[in-house]
């Protein structure tokens, strides 16, 4: 409950997190058929980045402005995205994102615990019938609200938690293995903070072991991942990604790297799972 997005909007993690996103949705309507989308970690939907929090931590200025001043064509749709949700005065947090590429047969449900960043996505969703906010914990939402409403059996959950908690890494996976079962007809996108790897690895495996298939991990470093206390990199984890996504993330991330991490940054698309036979 204490940890606040606006500190950290429009830093290198989000430009990660949400360019890998908008080719998800890209990718989810290429299809005819309406999809939705769960976001369980939504924030407050809009960040001011003159705003006192941004100002303090300045973390868009190592993210977001290298990105819109070097302007690599890979992250062409990404950055128009952010653009048109009012970059560079405002960051756009993934609901926004999500709903300006929305069309008119698709949904997305919102999920935020905090109840003053609850409070301002309402204000923020106002009255769009394309739009559910929930007051509510993102990953009993998993359980709750999956499968979608309405027979869509097409779509997206995204599961972008604060590791504020020790045990993150642990719900985590639980939250990855929960929806699978729960919507396994839909993507799912888990995003994770990279300080050192034995966390990471412990969590990608325990997924694999679980004999869970089709799983990728994205992955960007701006520097080893020796120092704990570091945000070194971070990733998205996607379990059943659309075709082309491996060689577009390998891409997007290249792109990434060269304009936020200078010449110690690296990138990596790596399948953790074989896709399930006969799917």
């Amino acid at each position: 409950m204490n940890y606040r997005h606006a500190f950290h909007a429009g830093n290198f993690a989000d430009c990660m997190k949400h360019a890998l996103l908008v080719w998800l949705l890209r990718a989810l309507a290429r299809k005819p058929a309406p999809f939705a989308v769960l976001d369980t970690h939504a924030g407050i939907g809009r960040y001011d980045l003159s705003g006192p929090e941004a100002e303090r931590t300045g973390e868009w200025r190592q993210g977001l402005a290298r990105v819109m001043e070097h302007a690599p064509p890979e992250l062409a749709d990404y950055l128009a995205q952010v653009a048109a949700a009012g970059a560079p005065a405002f960051y756009p947090g993934s609901p926004l994102l999500i709903r300006g590429l929305l069309r008119p047969q698709d949904r997305l449900v919102a999920c935020e615990l905090h109840p003053d960043d609850a409070a301002t996505l309402r204000e923020t969703a106002g009255r769009d019938g394309q739009v559910a906010v929930h007051h509510r914990d993102g990953y009993e939402a998993i359980g709750a609200l999956l499968p979608p409403a309405g027979g869509i059996r097409r779509g997206l959950v995204l599961i972008d938690p604060p590791f504020e908690q020790p045990a993150e890494f642990d719900r985590l996976a639980e939250a990855v293995l929960l929806a699978r079962r729960r919507f396994n007809t839909g993507i799912i996108a888990a995003w994770y903070p990279i300080k050192h790897r034995a966390p990471v690895r412990a969590f990608h495996d325990r997924l694999v072991d679980s004999g869970l298939p089709d799983l990728v991990a994205a992955e960007l470093l701006l520097r080893p991942p020796l120092d704990p206390q570091r945000l070194n990199g971070c990733g998205l984890l996607v379990a059943a990604p659309p075709f082309g996504f491996e060689a577009a993330a390998s891409a997007t991330l290249s792109a990434l790297a060269w304009a936020v991490g200078g010449p110690g940054a690296t990138e990596s698309v790596r399948r953790l799972s074989a896709e399930k036979v006969g799917a």
